[in-house]
């Protein structure tokens, strides 16, 4: 029961915090940002509003949970003594979001001993919220998600996938994608890795492939897609870890995904 109450209680605080920045980033979507800097490469951006979501958050997490571990994408971070740590994406899909495409979100994950136990994904474009809590299932607004329709055969699947930043994993990645193409529907790539996570849960997306991503990219939505019954991996079938392959689909789609991506990272050499 006691377990019970600190999930609902983490959940209210991840729906406080990521609806709280979600406000934020949609008051000042087109506009012009004049503080972008760069991170890992310079096409990676980090705008003045990536650091104000994740501030938003920072503050609602310290006034609501104050003893709990915080790690954020742009450098939140502080130990804590109670298990729980919240893992944070204040702005995911940057370039997206500079350049006045509708396509970002915001990612709040609560952790309890280093399993995801809460997520939440908010779009801010589309005024979606994604929710889930492990064991509990997963849910976009009031609506429950389940994948219970039998999947596409993978020729007739469409596939998300993204790139990095980095420009030759960037070209790794473009060799991988030439030998998946010809075996599925088509391919999409809309920049951020937890809304696509939340469109295999929703069904919008057959299936997910990226390699690269970080803790904050995923964590609530790798839950989201897993709760509303997709499976997540790495490329051999295990959890996925931070930099490693993540893939996602229904049961019934995962294993041939994988072998197709297999084959293509081992005829791409990479």
């Amino acid at each position: 029961m006691a377990h019970d109450r600190l999930l609902d209680e983490l959940m209210d605080v991840a729906l406080e915090a990521a609806s709280g920045a979600s406000e934020l980033l949609t008051d000042c979507f087109g506009r012009a940002h004049h503080d972008v800097g760069t991170k890992s490469s310079p096409t990676d951006m980090v705008t003045e509003m990536d650091r104000s979501a994740e501030a938003h958050i920072g503050r609602v997490l310290t006034e609501r949970r104050p003893q709990d571990a915080v790690l954020g994408e742009e450098g939140t971070a502080r130990s804590g003594t109670t298990g729980v740590q919240w893992v944070v994406d204040p702005l995911d899909g940057t370039t997206n979001y500079l350049f006045g495409v509708p396509a970002y979100g915001v990612s709040v994950a609560a952790e309890i001993d280093g399993e995801t136990v809460v997520g939440v994904v908010v779009d801010p474009s589309r005024r979606e919220t994604w929710a889930a809590v492990r064991g509990r299932g997963a849910r976009r607004g009031e609506t429950p998600l389940l994948l219970g329709r039998p999947s596409r055969p993978l020729r007739e699947a469409l596939i998300a996938t993204g790139f990095s930043y980095r420009p030759e994993q960037r070209a790794r990645q473009a060799t991988v994608l030439a030998g998946v193409l010809p075996s599925i529907r088509d391919i999409r790539r809309f920049g951020a890795a937890s809304l696509d996570l939340c469109w295999v849960a929703g069904g919008r997306f057959d299936g997910f492939f990226e390699s690269g991503l970080q803790r904050w990219d995923t964590a609530a939505g790798a839950l989201i897609a897993a709760e509303a019954g997709a499976e997540v991996s790495d490329l051999a079938g295990d959890p996925p870890s931070p930099g490693a392959m993540v893939i996602a689909a229904a049961p019934d789609l995962i294993e041939d995904l994988r072998n197709l991506l297999a084959d293509a990272v081992r005829r791409a050499g990479v």
